[in-house]
């Protein structure tokens, strides 16, 4: 592997060269500049060493998306500890094994988190540090408490002339060397703490330095939860590294807040879920332009032309008005919306990765986007497809830097997601085309079998219906060989609707859906569900709840 620069220089030449720019905000809050990110930095690790921290030991995360959290990460990092980010949705009982099961030293916390945990549930912590000030909740040892008490102290004694840029000096990481464990959220039981090494962490940034155009000058929005390696990833790191000034939403992302966030921050680039942008153009576009009038004018090849561009217009203000492309990943768009962007010329793209691969496995930039597609392998990856017939769908493969060391403690779960080749096994149902663009079917875990073995795969049935009347969110099951839609409705019209009128729309829906379906993979039923389907932190339904 060709690594000029190791991660974490990186992150010094970063901190050095951008010294007075603004660094890090809490929206509507606090900014730290570089230096400042620098200073506390620098206090963290005084307090690692007086709490006998060594190179190697694990520190915890646990919190909403906060400049705080940024530095505790970049301190863990570049002291040479292991940093094992949690995700702040995961209950108290999650938190608590995966703080044992990653045997992590200490835990910093936000200040929601800390009303769920027990700290006599996680007792080889040696202490707990609270996010927003950095002061203990709980400590096990003398050395810890009397650190933090005199931590300006300590500072002070250490840098007696100032802390300046050149005292910058932080861990030189080896490319195999552990960075961080995170635990996946999964959908089914248990998460596994995926070990990603630095040259994981570095590949991406390599290639998001070389194919995503930023300047230092730059603005970006941290929407996705730090904890997730795509938010992680992009928004964060690369955003650290390139210079620019990252803004964190520190409270729960709700539409009107992101909207906001977007017109007040206006990020060089969007990075999102599909849930946000479907979000965006179902309720403030999508109204708009379906009227009869519009659609009139959108038939007419003169006029199609400019109402396109004036639509394209509108929905580059709802995402800030100043971003390079907006990038969807995580889960599958619908196709619906993505056909919309596209076809107004909108600079959208779709990325594929996985945890395991920190994340990114595949990507296109929007010009060369081609829809349906996520695009094509990232630099330091390649992908293939484990079929037997050209064409034919089967198991997307990755092998590369991007890949992870394998799972904590779990050599068992290794040897099953890494073959001998180095192929890390995705558990995703794929092709690629002839000029290297990877389709994604579906999860392996989530095909269907027909009655007479046809392959069924519930998203493609999923991603038809979510674009019909009144339906908000899909789930495609397999009851007694009958496919079952179960429908979450459009929360905002069904107010509008008896529970008879509701289930007349539905079977329309059914209906009119299957004309478009095979035989073998037509719905049976349609079942209407009055509570929104339980999701996991990137927003995907979890499966195994209904099935």
């Amino acid at each position: 592997m060709d690594q000029a620069e190791s991660l974490n220089q990186y992150i010094e030449r970063a901190i050095i060269e951008n010294w007075n720019s603004d660094a890090l905000t809490d929206y509507q809050g606090v900014t730290l500049q570089y230096h400042d990110v620098a200073r506390k930095i620098e206090k963290l690790h005084i307090l690692f060493e007086n709490c006998d921290m060594k190179p190697g030991d694990k520190v915890a995360i646990c919190g909403r998306n906060s400049a705080h959290w940024a530095v505790a990460f970049l301190a863990t990092l570049t002291y040479g500890a292991v940093a094992v980010p949690i995700l702040h949705e995961f209950n108290a009982e999650q938190i608590h094994n995966i703080v044992n099961h990653s045997e992590a030293k200490l835990l910093f916390v936000g200040d929601y988190i800390v009303k769920t945990i027990t700290a006599d549930e996680m007792p080889h912590l040696e202490g707990i540090v609270n996010l927003p000030d950095f002061s203990l909740h709980t400590s096990r040892s003398e050395k810890l408490t009397y650190a933090r008490e005199h931590l300006n102290l300590m500072f002070g004694s250490k840098y007696p002339k100032a802390f300046r840029a050149e005292h910058v000096d932080y861990h030189h990481d080896e490319p195999d060397e552990l960075a961080l464990i995170n635990y996946t959220s999964g959908t089914t039981g248990f998460s596994k703490g995926a070990m990603l090494p630095y040259r994981a962490l570095w590949g991406n940034l390599d290639f998001c330095m070389k194919r995503l155009p930023l300047k230092s000058s730059d603005t970006m929005l941290s929407i996705l939860p730090m904890a997730h390696m795509y938010g992680m990833a992009v928004e964060f790191i690369y955003g650290f590294c390139r210079g620019c000034h990252l803004f964190f939403l520190t409270r729960l992302p709700s539409p009107a807040i992101i909207a906001d966030a977007f017109g007040t921050v206006r990020p060089a680039v969007v990075v999102a879920v599909p849930l946000i942008v479907e979000k965006i153009i179902r309720k403030r576009v999508f109204p708009k332009i379906q009227t009869n009038g519009m659609r009139l004018l959108l038939q007419m090849p003169v006029v199609s032309k400019k109402v396109k561009e004036k639509i394209c217009e509108q929905v580059y203000q709802a995402f800030g008005g100043r971003a390079y492309e907006v990038i969807v990943g995580g889960a599958p768009l619908s196709r619906e919306v993505e056909q919309f962007l596209v076809s107004i010329g909108f600079p959208i793209t779709v990325g594929y990765g996985t945890t395991e691969c920190a994340p990114l496995i595949s990507y296109s930039d929007y010009k060369d986007f081609v829809p349906g597609s996520c695009g094509t392998a990232v630099d330091h990856m390649e992908v293939r497809i484990d079929s037997t017939l050209p064409g034919e769908p089967g198991e997307i493969l990755a092998r590369g830097t991007n890949v992870m060391l394998g799972y904590y403690k779990n050599p068992e779960a290794t040897a099953q997601a890494i073959d001998a080749e180095g192929w890390y096994h995705t558990g995703d149902l794929g092709t690629i085309d002839d000029s290297g663009h990877v389709f994604i079917r579906g999860r392996i875990k989530n095909m269907l079998l027909g009655a007479n073995g046809q392959n069924i795969y519930p998203e493609e049935i999923e991603d038809l219906l979510n674009s019909m009347p009144m339906v908000s969110e899909s789930l495609v099951v397999q009851r007694d060989n009958r496919l079952v839609a179960l429908i979450y409705p459009d929360s905002d019209e069904v107010v509008n609707f008896t529970p008879d009128e509701l289930q007349d729309i539905m079977e329309q829906n059914r209906q009119q859906l299957n004309q478009q379906l095979p035989v073998y993979s037509r719905l049976a039923a349609i079942e209407v569900q009055e509570k929104e389907f339980a999701k996991t932190p990137k927003k995907s339904i979890k499966r195994y709840l209904y099935n």
